[in-house]
């Protein structure tokens, strides 16, 4: 492994790893943990149930709590059926614009995060410095919680955790809570001419889905309160995003399958809306056994991720605005890992370089002034370390 490598070679190493969700991160998991391990960097896996993935984090400076955590996920969302004019995995230079799947979303902080700690291994560190790669972040923040589980006791306990999704370097204070529920509908097949006789899972989760609709309506009427004005849009929203089931066009679906997910604004929650939704969906099961007995819809809490609530004099919020200068208000409605730092007992902040418009599209990019921006960003944070 080079002895040095700067920002931009770390971010083009990053991409090269095709670490969609989907598939395994070890590949990447273990070329950065020999990066960090040749620094001095203490560093620590915590992986998923049957080890075909993991988070890593790490560890440099002075063995005291009160330091700073650096966090970004490895995980990216597939290229499939997205129309690339270049190779999503190899970083390619254009018109100050650097492309490549996870760029934006979210290897450019991962790189800058990990140049950080090659830089901060020569300094005179005061307060440590650590790193966390998370894993299955882009199928529901699901890598987190055990991570931030797995540090405590293993590694003195950082102060805060500055989060790296992009937000053009701004700093972010708060974002919507979210829930996922896995959906199953069980119908009874029969000819579709005798659809009387039978249970459609498809056209009975449609149901379901213009449930949904219907809730969006209501909440897109309401006046927003408080702390709710300040996202967009200023309402929880309720979404499907695939569905599959059926076996044939003249057969009343057997099953039906589709992810119901809520994103939940601060003065609402996310218990009562999934309490909501199970009492939708034991209202249409029981319709649905009224016709035949045997059908059933079955629904499993998929993931879970906290909102970031803004701190009152939060240590996080005053670093990273000392550090950028921004001093206006930021909150978005994407969720992050942010909050499950919040609720690990860190202060927490989301700041990192790119706009999130660019995460998850075709042609993927994050400009050079933004990741010159984030040097920067961490040079001051560097600096700030050793005082």
């Amino acid at each position: 492994m080079p002895a040095e490598m700067t920002s931009r070679d770390l971010l083009e190493k990053l991409v090269s790893f095709p670490t969609v969700s989907r598939d395994s991160n070890l590949e990447l998991i273990e070329w950065a943990e020999t990066f960090l391990t040749d620094l001095g960097a203490r560093c620590f896996r915590d992986y998923n149930e049957d080890g075909t993935k993991a988070s890593l984090y790490a560890h440099i400076g002075p063995d005291i709590e009160g330091g700073v955590i650096l966090s970004g996920h490895t995980d990216v969302v597939p290229v499939d059926g997205q129309n690339w004019s270049t190779d999503p995995f190899t970083v390619v230079e254009k018109d100050g614009k650097l492309f490549g799947r996870g760029c934006c979303d979210m290897k450019g902080f991962d790189a800058l995060a990990m140049a950080a700690m090659a830089k901060a291994a020569k300094l005179p560190l005061r307060k440590p410095l650590q790193i966390c790669l998370s894993r299955d972040e882009e199928i529901g923040c699901t890598g987190a919680p055990p991570m931030i589980a797995h540090m405590q006791g293993t590694l003195p306990k950082a102060q805060l955790a500055i989060i790296g999704e992009p937000t053009m370097m701004q700093a972010v204070t708060g974002h919507k809570g979210g829930i996922g529920y896995d959906t199953h509908l069980r119908g009874f097949e029969v000819h579709s001419s005798m659809i009387d006789d039978g249970v459609s899972a498809i056209m009975e989760g449609a149901k379901l889905i213009d449930w949904a609709n219907k809730m969006n309506d209501e909440n897109r009427a309401k006046v927003p309160q408080g702390a709710d004005a300040l996202f967009d849009p200023p309402f929880t929203t309720l979404h499907v995003g695939m569905i599959e089931g059926g076996t044939a066009h003249n057969i009343t679906a057997k099953d039906c399958r589709f992810v119901m997910s809520f994103r939940c604004v601060p003065g609402e929650s996310m218990d009562d809306w999934g309490a909501r939704y199970e009492a939708e969906v034991r209202r249409l099961e029981a319709q649905m056994q009224k016709v035949h007995p045997s059908c059933f819809i079955q629904i499993d809490r998929r993931w879970d991720v906290p909102g970031l609530k803004p701190e009152e004099n939060g240590a996080a919020e005053e670093l990273v605005r000392r550090l950028t200068g921004d001093n206006a208000t930021h909150v978005v409605s994407y969720g992050t890992e942010a909050g499950q730092f919040q609720h690990g007992g860190y202060s927490a902040v989301v700041c990192g370089p790119g706009d999130i418009a660019q995460a998850h599209q075709p042609d993927e990019f994050l400009t050079v002034e933004q990741f010159e921006a984030g040097e920067r960003f961490m040079d001051r944070l560097l600096e700030t370390l050793c005082q």
